[in-house]
């Protein structure tokens, strides 16, 4: 199917309003683009880990929305935008929205749940296989340990180096039949790399529900019993049932999340683990490990290892 897209040059202060125009006339779906830094909350409640690099905000914005190239005649569509023209011609009396200049393009449908697929291949982590499981298992590496992963729409391949960090802290700190508390599961494949080194247990968190779906589809695709786990939505910063539901006394914790998170949850981080156990944090970009490990430390913890994989820092914590 191919979409007539059109992009409307406006202001932060005006893309509500033209959206709440565009949703009045019919059009639905609109896209919006700015560069308003995103807050610690709205960083939590993304699908991937970091935040995009958004440039200065400037209180400029982009609004585009599509219209259907092949179910609408060229009349109509024309009907529709002189009726966009006019809404914006109202919006300019009471409200800033910029030049609202509208320039136009051609879109076609894509796979957007596959296409990134061919991104994602079988890789090795040390002498750990992560493999997606879309490819077959090559006869050489019947003997490593393998994760099976399917991402899904949550984060988590294991290709990123915060990830990578984490299971190497995983697998040097871990011990057999350990409990394990995974906050920020997303696809789960930290609960189920802790599994195949040898936890006895794990429970992970995640705001959003579709990463647990996720972690229980992967649990299954790597022939792990479902009661060796137990996963929970919910915010563990502040939701004190979930923090009760997850309870303490764990082994280790392992928390591959955003700094800015990270930081007003080391009180909770801490109380979740035995004394003599490990937490281990990791999304952490360089220039924000001064201000996490300050937290971790007011919280607590000793901080026992740094370590770093490109610009991305992982600090391993021990509660004594």
């Amino acid at each position: 199917m191919k979409w007539n897209s059109y992009t409307i040059e406006t202001t932060t202060q005006a893309e509500d309003l033209i959206v709440a125009m565009l949703d009045e006339l019919g059009i639905e779906g609109a896209m919006i683009e700015n560069h308003v830094p995103l807050s610690a909350a709205e960083q939590g409640e993304m699908f991937i880990d970091f935040p995009p690099e958004l440039g200065e905000d400037d209180g400029s914005s982009r609004v585009t929305f599509y219209l259907d190239a092949d179910g609408t005649t060229g009349k109509q569509r024309e009907e529709l935008l002189s009726r966009v023209m006019l809404g914006l011609e109202e919006l300019k009396q009471y409200a800033d929205i910029g030049s609202a200049a509208i320039s136009s393009g051609e879109t076609e449908d894509i796979d957007w749940m596959n296409n990134w697929k061919k991104f994602f291949s079988s890789f090795y982590l040390d002498d750990i296989l992560i493999k997606p499981t879309w490819e077959e298992r090559k006869p050489e590496d019947a003997k490593k340990v393998m994760i099976e992963i399917d991402p899904g729409i949550s984060f988590g391949t294991g290709k990123h180096e915060t990830t990578q960090l984490c299971i190497r802290q995983l697998r040097k700190y871990m011990k057999a039949d350990d409990r394990v508390l995974d906050v920020g599961c997303g696809s789960g494949i930290l609960s189920i790399a802790a599994l195949k080194l040898g936890a006895g247990s794990v429970v992970g968190t995640d705001i959003d529900e579709m990463c647990l779906t996720s972690t229980w589809d992967n649990f299954d695709v790597n022939h792990l019993p479902r009661a060796l786990g137990a996963f929970y939505c919910g915010n563990l910063i502040d939701d004190t049932s979930l923090q009760e539901t997850v309870g303490g006394g764990y082994d280790i914790v392992v928390a591959n999340i955003l700094a800015d998170v990270i930081i007003p949850m080391a009180d909770v981080l801490f109380s979740r683990l035995r004394f003599g156990g490990v937490c281990i944090t990791s999304g952490i970009i360089d220039f924000k490990e001064k201000e996490v490990a300050e937290a971790l430390c007011t919280a607590g913890f000793v901080i026992a290892e740094t370590t770093y994989q490109g610009e991305w820092v992982s600090i391993t914590a021990k509660k004594e």
